[in-house]
């Protein structure tokens, strides 16, 4: 029977873990949130399931200036330099490999996705409060954009894209995480709960004479 031995660090920081937790349910809820008004499409509760979508982006709004925040202050694996690896990136595009090398910290080819979504976040965190100050005349754009609904079609094109990109990464990111813990047979996903990595030990051969 193979016996595998893991090496086991702290990584990841408790802020680091509750901003995690934090934007991850506020992405769910936004979800839910857009599923649930196509139940009340042009019904009376049409405009209270976008009022609580919108409640619920300012704490998605919160959680990204934290994250960034945290991205350039906090400790060394918290921090956007971090999952910066371009060489990494431009070697896997070139030879087709997107198998990275272990090590501690985050993926390097994933990284390139982790930065990827901040920018479409931030991307969906600005078209959204636009379309609250356009449609609805709420939010902190309100007093510049509120009422001026001819430019509708400016933020709700992008940020509906910016939807299906975030829908689509949750998905992959949910099945990179079973693929790592079923074939590299390494405890992936406990790592935003616990701070802890494990990274498998190298065994050394042992030869008979």
């Amino acid at each position: 029977m193979e016996t595998i031995t893991y090496e086991r660090r702290k990584i990841y920081d408790g802020i680091l873990r509750l901003i995690h937790a934090w934007n991850g349910i506020a992405i769910l809820f936004m979800i839910i949130t857009v599923l649930i008004s196509g139940l009340f499409e042009h019904g009376p509760g049409e405009k209270t399931v976008w009022l609580i979508h919108i409640y619920g982006g300012y704490a998605l709004v919160t959680g990204l200036v934290a994250r960034l925040v945290w991205g350039f202050v906090g400790p060394a694996h918290a921090r956007f330099s971090d999952m910066w690896h371009p060489k990494n990136w431009w070697q896997a595009l070139r030879s087709f490999n997107l198998r990275s090398m272990p090590r501690f910290g985050h993926d390097t080819l994933a990284s390139a996705a982790y930065l990827t979504i901040y920018a479409v976040l931030l991307m969906m965190a600005a078209t959204g409060l636009s379309l609250a100050a356009v449609e609805h005349s709420i939010g902190p754009l309100a007093p510049w954009l509120a009422d001026s609904i001819w430019l509708k079609d400016l933020f709700k094109e992008p940020h509906e894209f910016g939807y299906n990109v975030i829908i689509a990464f949750v998905v992959i990111h949910i099945a990179a995480l079973i693929w790592h813990e079923w074939k590299d047979r390494t405890p992936t996903a406990q790592s935003m709960v616990s701070g802890y990595q494990y990274r498998i030990q190298p065994t050394e051969e042992k030869h008979h004479d």
